[in-house]
């Protein structure tokens, strides 16, 4: 008896030490490396058709020179260089400028599992709305990890889209801050404001990202201050206070789909209370939707244009709501580019609990009514003239990396935005948002190389956006095969053992990740 324990005994600290060894080596397995294309001094697109973003005019049979990263050159004649120049046949081709996603969160493994599938899917530029405390996080990245990335593409030398405003962490006061972080992440009082925007604009940190639960003197302050910091606030409609204030005091851009929802209904001041504000929420979604009174929305719609404040509506992520309970919207092939870490750990949890709701109603869901009363709000606001930013909330549940802007541009075109305005929400007005029209935005000359040139023309069907034939990134051209190379690296990723193991051991060690999970 007392041998056979020994033997068991034994075979038990084996497999133990075996899984230490396989988990360990898993995670100091190197990961592969992307390159970007060959550079070109000098590169020319032969007899291409330009869109015009801002008109929706369309230049015919236009020949472009692109040297190093900027667009030098457009003519309607035949422009001849030296014979080491890179020649591109744009006949029966569309350029339009490289697409923005405003609403992102990268973390530590974007590199591999996020950048490529960016790129392959035209997208240039990307806001990241989250951030770091005082040290560097084992999941989310910080300003310092993405003004690299950023120096990294002004050099050619990575494959990844330009960051854009670097953001804080969220500020949501205390229950979201780690307990070991210095007290003036929490946010307890407004005395505590000064400390965080000072640390913050010694990070390189563009805005401050405001989350729901703040305190109403503490936003207050906040906002105030700010700017004195060089700062702006971005990010959820605060909660306890209007958003009518928050327009006032000028937060710069609002995010998600239910800004207007929580406003404009006769009981949204029991939404104010920082005690029971989620258990009315959760009790009164029906309500909210049933009773949305638009005549007050219209008017906060036209003090957001009137201030410049500018919406994301990110319909995406009320779209995975209201269709959770849906195989035939679950089932997407785009699964394959996600770990098994993310769908198991995280996904699978956001989804099944949404799919219980939905199931519970008869007829249209409130996840669904939500989704389809969104749509109407943007519609409304476009029209009154509110900026709409495209924004997908990567990596929130079924939302993908690059795959998804393009269904944010179609949701937005099924909302009533026109084809041009639903491609200016992903160009110009957000370069304009960000202070850099100057660079990007539009084809002209002048202007950095960031350019998609598609198979065909997306002001007659926005889906268009998706044929790509070909990406310029900084002026380094991405060809199909190149494009398809990318979305190959990050499936083979996704799928690998190596990257789940590190993913899972990131999400673990993060006290940022285990805050939010327990919040």
């Amino acid at each position: 008896m007392k041998n056979k324990f020994i033997y068991f005994l034994k075979v038990v600290i084996a497999i133990i030490l075996l899984a230490i060894i396989t988990i360990t080596g898993a995670y100091l397995w190197p990961t592969s490396t992307l390159h970007p294309p060959e550079s070109f001094k000098k590169t020319i697109i032969n007899n291409v058709n330009i869109i015009d973003v801002e008109t929706g005019n369309i230049a015919y049979n236009q020949y472009v020179l692109i040297e190093k990263s900027r667009i030098s050159k457009i003519d309607s004649t035949k422009i001849n260089v030296s014979d080491d120049a890179l020649i591109i046949d744009g006949a029966g081709k569309y350029v339009i400028p490289g697409l923005w996603d405003m609403h992102t969160h990268s973390n530590q493994h974007s590199e591999w599992l996020h950048h490529p599938l960016y790129i392959a899917n035209g997208i240039t530029s990307v806001r990241d709305m989250s951030g770091q405390l005082n040290k560097k996080d084992s999941y989310w990245v910080g300003s310092k990890e993405r003004l690299q990335w950023n120096k990294d593409v002004e050099n050619n030398s990575r494959v990844s889209p330009k960051y854009v405003l670097q953001s804080s962490y969220q500020m949501d006061g205390e229950k979201a801050i780690p307990e070991e972080s210095p007290n003036f992440f929490k946010l307890e009082n407004p005395s505590q404001v000064d400390s965080l925007l000072q640390f913050y604009e010694n990070e390189k940190v563009d805005f401050i990202k405001v989350y729901q639960q703040l305190p109403k003197d503490t936003y207050e302050a906040l906002a105030e201050k700010a700017p004195k910091y060089g700062l702006h606030l971005a990010g959820h409609k605060p909660m306890f206070l209007s958003l009518e204030e928050a327009i006032n005091l000028g937060q710069k851009s609002f995010e998600h789909g239910r800004i207007f929802m929580y406003e404009c209904f006769p009981e949204a001041d029991s939404l104010k209370n920082p005690n029971h504000w989620e258990t009315y929420f959760s009790k009164s979604k029906a309500k909210i939707v049933q009773q949305f009174d638009s005549v007050q929305a219209k008017e906060l719609m036209r003090l957001m244009q009137q201030e410049n404040a500018y919406w994301t509506p990110t319909l995406q992520t009320l779209k995975f709501e209201a269709n959770a309970h849906k195989n035939s919207f679950t089932n997407t092939n785009n699964l394959k580019y996600v770990t098994q870490v993310r769908k198991k750990l995280w996904w699978k949890y956001d989804t099944d609990y949404n799919k219980e709701k939905n199931l519970e109603s008869e007829g249209n869901s409130v996840s669904e009514q939500f989704f389809e009363a969104s749509k109407k709000q943007v519609a409304m606001a476009n029209k009154i003239g509110v900026s709409i930013m495209a924004g997908t909330d990567v990596t929130d549940s079924y939302v993908f990396a690059g795959f998804s802007l393009h269904d944010e541009l179609h949701e937005l075109t099924k909302s009533g935005l026109t084809n041009l305005e639903a491609l200016k929400s992903a160009t110009i007005v957000p370069a304009r948002f960000s202070n850099k029209e100057k660079d990007f935005g539009t084809v002209d000359i002048g202007k950095k190389a960031d350019l998609i040139v598609l198979n065909k023309n997306p002001l007659h069907n926005i889906n268009n956006t998706m044929d790509i034939y070909g990406l310029f990134l900084n002026g380094i051209y991405y060809n199909e095969e190149k494009l398809t190379e990318l979305k190959n690296f990050t499936e083979t990723a996704a799928r690998s053992f190596h990257m789940n193991v590190k993913a899972l051991i990131s999400l673990v060690n993060s006290s940022l990740i285990r805050v939010q999970f327990a919040d």
